[in-house]
């Protein structure tokens, strides 16, 4: 059985609450609305899911989309996701590898960054590591490293860019550690 949400703009929202529960419960999908922090998938509310959330569930056959009564495809989603967000398929081919290892991924936005990654999940433990997410054969600057190494130790993270190499799925993560003297 497959959920269902439907297509709002930038989002995916679950409005069955049995069905966000479930959803949430296979890896802290989405959030639930009006829930800041959820440790857990006892709550009252639909679920909304980024653009991406719900294109990874989609493509693992958990999720139905739908707009104005009308089955949305991977590939239109893909197509709103390119349209909103830069570098987005780019983006959904790290988060999509770092599902796949088991890791739970969640917007970083708050960390300056695409990505935050946890072992566990949030509210179980802290996201060790902070994603952000570069084009094969863009430039970043000592700047930029510089900017995001410092918040990342202030947050106590580690941060990593995530560079996927073209459509065959490769990816190189580069992580930076820093060390006081």
């Amino acid at each position: 059985m497959t959920e269902v949400g439907e297509l709002l703009q930038d989002s995916v929202v679950l409005w069955d609450i049995d069905s966000a529960r479930r959803v949430f419960k296979m890896g802290f999908y989405g959030k639930p609305l009006g829930i800041p922090k959820p440790k857990d998938a006892n709550f009252e509310s639909p679920l909304i899911l980024s653009i991406i959330e719900a294109l990874y569930l989609l493509e693992q056959r958990v999720l139905t989309i739908v707009k104005d009564g009308e089955t949305v495809s991977a590939e239109q989603l893909k197509a709103i996701g390119s349209s909103i967000e830069d570098n987005f398929l780019e983006k959904y081919q790290v988060y999509k590898d770092l599902r796949t290892r088991g890791f739970v991924v969640t917007p970083g936005l708050k960390f300056g960054s695409d990505f935050a990654v946890y072992k566990h999940g949030p509210g179980i433990d802290h996201a060790p590591f902070i994603i952000q997410v570069k084009p094969y054969g863009s430039k970043i600057s000592a700047l930029e490293i510089v900017r995001s190494g410092r918040l990342a130790t202030s947050v106590r993270k580690h941060f990593t860019i995530a560079i996927p190499e073209g459509p065959d799925g490769k990816i190189t993560y580069a992580l930076f550690e820093w060390w006081r003297a």
